[in-house]
């Protein structure tokens, strides 16, 4: 077999133990679908009395994913059952309180409406309107991550801004900049390189603490601004940051070139959001600039190898491999239960693929 139907495979049998495994009718509604949040699923999870908003805009994109590898109806059906599934459980509407939350579904809902062309237009238009309302003035600038909280921090301002530029709106172009804008200068780590967490904000507007923890997705969801916003002017600012970040991954965050975990729980998702968007630099960024050839290697690199070692460490489980939340070392059916970590290691082994695809090489050192 071909490396390129290799890892093609690897990605479509991930795709298949979390079908098998983690989907679900919401309440028994026909036409949606949900992930329950853990395997083998309780009570509570068959119900989805817990509902992961984010975690299933994450299952969304994954499944966009599996339908460019490998176009078909049900891929495409099962995609439009969780979006409708997702709108039932929310009850009252697209948004919750969370500005992460319905940023990530925004960017799961423009790749639906783009890519297999399953369209929520009022979806995106409310969300749009609720990210633009969570910029104020306190700490500068930037986005809630929550609604009448204090604080402010990159995983709601990372996709936010990917999400905005993505719109073909003038207006929202100008915040996408401003909010990366507003990250680099007060939560870009000057020594490492490395975004932190967040900040929280006196009700005066003055900072009163930052949060300086170093997750995987902060990086992930900056790369991927960046790139992004490289399309749209100013070329060489974007890149040197993303370039920036990207060597910062590799040196701080990566062991042998394997991506480290974070954990189980929500944890379980943030080193595979980084995947989604090294891979994306890896393909833009020669496409921008060819000279920055080494960067986009680097980034080449990092999801090959976390790729290769998530599958090598997998464990076997009924109806597929379960994976684990640290990629370099053998996987547990206990780590495994939670959603969040088997989408993690299904959007990396994605990524791989889709580099694959686009005429990458994939071979590990």
């Amino acid at each position: 077999m071909a490396i390129a139907k290799l890892l093609a495979a690897r990605a479509g049998v991930a795709e298949r133990a979390v079908y098998s495994r983690h989907l679900r009718r919401v309440w028994g509604v026909p036409g949606t679908l949900l992930g329950a949040r853990a395997w083998p699923p309780l009570l509570r999870d068959r119900l989805h009395t817990s509902f992961n908003y984010w975690w299933q805009a994450h299952l969304l994109d994954c499944m966009i994913d599996g339908y460019l590898r490998a176009p078909n109806e049900l891929r495409r059906t099962s995609i439009a059952r969780v979006v409708r599934g997702i709108r039932v459980r929310n009850v009252l509407g697209w948004t919750n309180d969370f500005y992460d939350d319905i940023a990530w579904l925004g960017l799961a809902l423009q790749r639906a409406q783009r890519e297999v062309g399953v369209t929520k237009p009022q979806a995106l238009a409310a969300i749009a309107e609720r990210l633009r309302d969570g910029w104020t003035d306190h700490a500068g600038g930037g986005i809630w991550w929550k609604r009448h909280d204090d604080f402010k921090n990159v995983p709601a301002n990372g996709p936010a801004a990917i999400f905005l530029a993505r719109r073909d709106d003038r207006a929202d172009l100008t915040r996408a900049r401003s909010t990366v804008d507003w990250i680099e200068e007060h939560l870009v780590d000057p020594g490492s390189g490395l975004a932190w967490d967040g900040l929280h904000v006196h009700p005066n507007g003055e900072i009163r603490e930052y949060e300086k923890n170093t997750y995987t997705y902060c990086q992930g969801v900056l790369i991927g601004a960046c790139v992004e916003l490289a399309g749209h002017g100013q070329q060489e600012k974007w890149l040197d940051r993303a370039a920036r970040t990207i060597t910062a991954v590799h040196d701080d965050l990566a062991t042998n070139g394997v991506i480290k975990g974070q954990g189980g729980g929500d944890g379980g998702l943030f080193a595979g959001i980084l995947t989604r968007y090294l891979a994306q630099a890896a393909l833009i960024i020669p496409e921008l600039d060819p000279e920055r050839h080494e960067t986009a290697d680097l980034a080449r690199e990092l999801v090959v190898q976390s790729a290769d070692a998530a599958w090598t460490n997998r464990t076997v489980a009924v109806s597929g491999p379960l994976f684990g939340p640290e990629w370099s070392v053998q996987a547990t059916e206990d780590e495994g239960r939670d959603l969040s970590v088997q989408l993690g290691a299904w959007m990396c082994l994605e990524a791989a693929a889709l580099l694959e695809r686009n005429g990458l090489s994939v071979a590990t050192a």
